[in-house]
């Protein structure tokens, strides 16, 4: 075990043993096998690639291959290298986030790392939100309350640590200060670009998004004096450039992530309080310039289109029901929308599933089985070619195929319980998304952290 400050490293085999074992394996690898290794997958966009996929499941629960004793939080898991990354929080017998790293092969624990973390104004107490970034042998975590940690992916050292609460300041300074930590506490996902990590943040004086240099953790950057929410950022392409776009508490933003000046900025003020957490989708279009969406459970749908030769946006739809339960377009409040072809798949404020024209906002369909209706239900959506995977809060996971003549559900079965430490109420969810590799799926709730494989019978 090894001691930095108030953190420890657990490690379940000696550190010797441990490269010894990486050299051994390193190339041991499934033939085409894909990593998850940060939210949602490789650009952050849901798309799952790999073949040699089930058509439909076997029976009603899908068999785990493996499954490993974890603590409660709402970041899905990551994958990469053989190895699988996830974090949980603890309060007995005092409060402390975790860091863990697993076999991907067999669950076996390989090393967890743990820092004392108290929670101050933050609600939804379960667990840390991001999903571990992975990247060039590195893992990066933040944590709930701003903890940042970027470790040695292989042994669970700590190479740097940042604690983003106390430097950009997100508690109240004076009696008048408002809290700039969000309600729900810091959660997008830390992006890696070349040798930054871009985290939104919602600091004080400028500190909206804060940009790290990669190797030591000392800030390259800040930008935005917006509020913060939950969206994770992510990278497109504009006019031959990389552009970060952010989804703050106020607008969305395109910056230059080299450097975080502002390109463009599409203003999407709450009118009850910052709550996007689903993360922006694009639509590629090569001849016109590409489109962005967003969506909120209070604020509706927005539609944005990029400019193809300049760094530009404009504004080109919005549609906002009267209230998130009079709503006709989509206002959605975990799950991320899926776009394909000239249609938006997504999940309204109680769970209708919802198929929506990415011309004009316009609802095409509404469907009610998929998960069942309540508030915030939820659904993660993968797309793997013409197929739609869905993981439901309900621990459910659905084969299916999504177009606008309605939702075509191939298969389902059961992978997970749903448990209370996310939500208590109607027997508790599901909310982390699943990480999907090596033809495998990697899911959590508050109690264990499972692998099931998807892989076509041989």
């Amino acid at each position: 075990m090894s001691h930095i400050g108030s953190c420890r490293v657990t490690y379940f085999f000696p550190r010797a043993l441990a490269i010894c074992w990486l050299a051994s394996c390193v190339f041991a690898v499934v033939a085409n096998a894909e990593d998850w290794a940060e939210w949602r997958g490789a650009g952050r966009d849901g798309d799952w690639t790999e073949s040699g996929l089930l058509k439909q499941f076997p029976s009603e629960q899908l068999e785990k291959t493996w499954t490993a004793k974890i603590g409660a939080g709402y970041s899905g898991p990551t994958v990469a290298n053989g190895r699988v990354y996830v974090t949980d929080r603890l309060t007995d017998p005092k409060q402390v986030e975790r860091v863990h790293c697993f076999d991907a092969t067999d669950g076996k624990p390989l090393w967890t790392h743990t820092y004392d973390c108290e929670y101050e104004n933050v609600g939804y107490k379960a667990g840390p939100r991001a999903s571990v970034s992975i990247d060039r042998g590195k893992a990066f975590a933040l944590g709930a309350m701003g903890n940042l940690h970027c470790l040695d992916a292989v042994t669970g050292e700590v190479l740097w640590h940042k604690d983003l609460n106390v430097e950009y300041k997100l508690q109240p300074q004076g009696e008048k200060d408002r809290p700039r930590m969000p309600i729900w506490g810091v959660a997008g996902s830390p992006l890696i670009y070349k040798d930054l990590v871009i985290i939104h943040l919602g600091g004080r004086d400028g500190a909206c998004v804060v940009a790290f240099d990669l190797q030591t953790g000392t800030e390259r950057w800040r930008a935005l004096d917006d509020r913060a929410q939950y969206s994770s950022p992510i990278l497109v392409k504009q006019a031959n450039q990389d552009v970060c776009v952010v989804w703050t508490g106020d607008n969305v933003v395109g910056l230059n992530p080299a450097s975080g000046k502002v390109h463009w900025r599409i203003p999407m003020k709450p009118r009850n309080m910052p709550i996007g957490i689903a993360t922006p989708i694009v639509h590629k279009d090569a001849e016109n310039g590409d489109r962005i969406f967003v969506t909120s459970f209070y604020d509706g749908s927005l539609m944005i289109q990029l400019s193809k030769d300049e760094l530009k946006a404009t504004d080109l739809w919005r549609s906002c029901g009267a209230s998130e339960r009079d709503t006709e377009a989509l206002h959605s409040i975990i799950s991320t929308p899926v776009w394909l072809g000239d249609y938006i798949y997504g999940v309204d404020s109680y769970g209708e599933l919802r198929c929506l024209d990415a011309e004009t906002g316009d609802r095409v369909w509404e469907d009610l089985t998929a998960t069942p209706k309540s508030r915030w239900s939820t659904i993660h959506f993968v797309q793997n070619g013409s197929t739609t995977w869905m993981f439901n809060e309900r621990g459910q996971l659905i084969i299916s195929q999504l177009s606008p003549e309605g939702f075509n559900e191939i298969s389902r079965a059961d992978l997970l319980e749903p448990t209370k430490e996310q939500l208590a109420r109607r027997g508790g969810v599901c909310w982390s998304h699943p990480a999907f590799a090596d033809r495998k799926i990697f899911a959590r709730n508050d109690n264990e952290l499972v692998c099931a494989s998807l892989a076509e019978a041989e």
